[in-house]
């Protein structure tokens, strides 16, 4: 059994209800509750939009392999959304929903499909103080540092 650490975002319709949509729907398929962060409110990363992001950090125990839970997140954004993330170049639009891997315990997975611990997880005060909020004594297995030591190398 795996702890995964999953960031939830959205800046498009009720966001909460959407997140808490997804809450319930990945809860459903690991068949465990989920530890769950504060909200944090943010502008959008990578793009500009005047919609805020929402976003909350959750921790679940995963059973199966890295790749279902992979599969199973991006089922549930498509059930909620089928809009995609990016436009025709590949840049960042506003979403309905996001949902992302963040860690899995502290493995490191480096394949096509996923890389585990994300990689620019370290760059954003959404990601880092949520998982603060979940997992302060987590350490990144690559960047040899707890989600408070990243929130203060990042300056927020």
């Amino acid at each position: 059994m795996s702890v995964a650490y999953i960031n939830i975002g959205s800046n498009q319709g009720d966001s909460h209800a959407v997140i808490e949509q997804a809450i319930a729907l990945i809860e459903f398929y690991s068949r465990s509750a989920a530890v769950r962060s504060d909200y944090i409110t943010t502008a959008p990363w990578g793009f500009e939009s005047q919609n805020e992001f929402q976003n909350i950090g959750i921790a679940i125990d995963w059973d199966k392999s890295p790749l279902e839970l992979l599969d199973t997140l991006q089922r549930i954004e498509r059930t909620i959304s089928p809009s995609p993330h990016r436009d025709a170049d590949g840049l960042y639009i506003d979403r309905v929903i996001d949902i992302d891997i963040i860690a899995i315990d502290e493995e490191i997975i480096n394949t096509e499909r996923l890389t585990v611990p994300h990689p620019r997880m370290h760059l954003r005060e959404f990601v880092l103080k949520p998982m603060y909020q979940i997992a302060p004594g987590w350490r990144h297995p690559m960047l040899a540092a707890s989600p408070k030591e990243l929130i203060e190398r990042l300056g927020c």
